[in-house]
């Protein structure tokens, strides 16, 4: 017999509870993106992070960060993410120890996520900017990146024509997937082939393939 307590018919605070969770597990694991993630839970009830960061997401990122690491080492003081959404994917590379990061700034179009990628990045201090601001648009030689990341090559309509606004030998990692039957992907590929002769860098340090349950995400390390 169920105990009343835990009965399904009793209404449950979502949010709260997600909150709780999510301090525990900073708690336990003294992880500073953990702690922003309840941060954001509580400041920022719009916010789709459970999107943001799920298992898939995560695991992306996870992917980018280390094959990042064994491809270029920590030597990327600079970093700037294009598309960045709520600064995860910097908080996970100012989070590792591994890195030798100065700075890193997530920059995204749309300006209703700066506040939520501050208030997730909070504990990072100065080491982290959000930015409003089209891609197609930045001065990226003001910028001085020593490592541009574009992890949604999928949105981008000319792939190519935003990359020659780049520097000559800027270096890149790129992300792009086969998932043709998402709306906003309007730039798929088929393969990690179509991706490297779509993205045609100067120069390639990595190209790699990570399967996952309806696509493939293709990644390409290199520069301009």
């Amino acid at each position: 017999m169920m105990h009343a307590s835990h009965s399904p018919h009793l209404p449950e605070d979502w949010r709260e509870n997600a909150y709780d969770l999510a301090r525990g597990l900073a708690a336990y694991s003294g992880s500073r993106l953990v702690a922003g993630i309840g941060r954001v839970i509580a400041k920022h009830p719009e916010a789709k992070i459970a999107n943001a960061f799920n298992h898939k997401q995560v695991g992306c990122k996870m992917w980018a960060r280390d094959t990042l690491f064994a491809t270029i080492g920590a030597s990327c003081r600079r970093v700037v993410v294009l598309g960045g959404w709520y600064g995860i994917l910097p908080a996970m590379m100012l989070e590792d120890p591994r890195f030798d990061i100065e700075i890193a700034v997530s920059c995204d179009i749309d300006p209703a996520v700066e506040p939520v990628a501050q208030t997730l990045n909070a504990a990072f201090g100065d080491r982290f900017v959000a930015m409003t601001a089209d891609m197609h648009a930045l001065d990226y030689r003001a910028l001085n990146a020593d490592l541009l990341i574009n992890t949604s090559c999928e949105h981008i309509t000319d792939l190519r024509s935003w990359l020659d606004l780049l520097p000559p030998g800027t270096r890149v990692l790129l992300q792009s997937n086969d998932y043709f039957s998402e709306p906003t992907h309007i730039s798929c590929v088929n393969s990690l082939e179509e991706f490297q002769a779509q993205a045609r860098l100067a120069h390639v340090q990595f190209a790699g393939t990570l399967p996952m349950k309806k696509y493939r995400r293709f990644m390409l390390i290199g520069a301009v």
